[in-house]
């Protein structure tokens, strides 16, 4: 019997040799690609231009120790691996890529003038998995519906994943989900080790249809997790060691959310604690807390099963609520939660109500 002929993609392995010319190299090997390639990075790559991701092509090293990507001093890029929509300033959203198995170095201190992201996608289903993201003056990954100059993508950009990947030392934010529209939705941020941001450790701009779960979360001046516009969002099994570390007064979140008036969303099983630097004194910290419901109608959330621990301060709040007006109402369903060492277990500010368990 014959079937349907198979396409047979191609390995195109580029080995770097720590010189000027490797960026060129790289983009040129991918400039003659086909789609379904696989792109091997090799050895230690000097990164002095933008590396254009062509979608439907898959990007590894390998081994986060065997292929590094360093940004050469003095370069200032905008990001190390980009989408190639995102350079081209498209107004569709790139069909998918992946990036797995390999070190993204933004060499920061040689870097001071522009904000450096190590990976921004702006395409569809697609995967970042295994990849040790360093020394980014902007952000570890950034996922966004804009391009270069601004230009938004006019359809949407939906189920990906950022998966098992260790980000560090971002200037910004470690993870940032940049979404203006309504465009980004319906990825799985699962697994990840995220240390010492700048403001963020993860910053979503819209967390709507998004899996937020089993991250590990430290060394985070402001909000461990600001999670704006849920809307059938899951953040669960989260362990945050600390937050609201840096030496600016304000309020801060472990967990920070904001909610759409539809459907309902689930915080979950997450460990919020402050085990970090203490922060300002006069700062307020917040472990868990909706904020805001952001259009007329009730939004709904059950807040189930978490594990929350203060330093015995009273400016420490385990839990809080609150709607944003009488026309734009939170109802919380919040039960078998443990809150303990903090000034004030739970707050149930104004335009909230606590919903009674099923």
């Amino acid at each position: 019997m014959f079937g349907p002929e198979r396409a047979h993609a191609s390995q195109v392995q580029i080995a770097c040799a720590n010189a000027s010319t490797d960026a060129a190299t790289i983009n040129a090997a991918i400039g003659g690609s086909n789609v379904g390639d696989e792109i091997v990075f090799k050895g230690t790559c000097l990164i002095n231009q933008v590396i254009k991701l062509k979608p439907d092509r898959s990007y590894r090293g390998e081994s986060r120790t065997g292929t590094v990507l360093k940004q050469a001093n003095n370069a200032n890029l905008v990001g190390i691996l980009v989408s190639e929509g995102f350079v081209n300033n498209t107004t569709q959203t790139d069909t998918p890529v992946s990036v797995r198995q390999l070190t993204i170095d933004g060499n920061k201190a040689n870097n001071t003038t522009a904000a450096t992201s190590g990976i921004i996608l702006r395409s569809w289903e697609s995967v970042v998995k295994d990849v040790y993201v360093t020394g980014m003056k902007g952000n570890g990954i950034r996922v966004t519906n804009q391009s270069a100059n601004g230009t938004e993508i006019t359809n949407t950009q939906v189920n990906g994943q950022i998966v098992g990947n260790f980000i560090e030392d971002s200037g910004q934010y470690g993870v940032f989900i940049e979404d203006s529209g309504n465009s980004v939705t319906d990825w799985q941020l699962t697994d990840n080790w995220i240390a010492e941001s700048g403001v963020d450790g993860i910053h979503m701009d819209n967390a709507a249809g998004w899996y937020v779960e089993r991250n590990h979360i430290y060394g985070v001046p402001q909000n461990a997790i600001y999670a704006n516009r849920m809307y059938g969002t899951s953040i669960s099994d989260n362990y945050i060691e600390g937050f609201g570390e840096g030496s600016a007064s304000g309020t801060y979140y472990g967990i920070q959310g904001t909610v759409q008036a539809d459907v309902a969303s689930t915080i979950a099983n997450n460990r919020v604690f402050r085990l970090g630097t203490t922060g300002n004194a006069g700062s307020t910290f917040r472990f868990i807390g909706l904020t805001a419901v952001n259009y007329d109608g009730k939004g709904v959330v059950n807040v189930n099963g978490n594990s929350v621990r203060g330093q015995a301060s009273a400016k420490d709040i385990g839990l809080y609520y609150a709607g944003s007006s009488s026309a734009r109402t939170l109802l919380v369903l919040s039960t078998d939660n443990l809150v303990t060492d903090v000034g004030t277990a739970k707050t149930l500010g104004s335009n909230a109500t606590a919903a009674a368990g099923n």
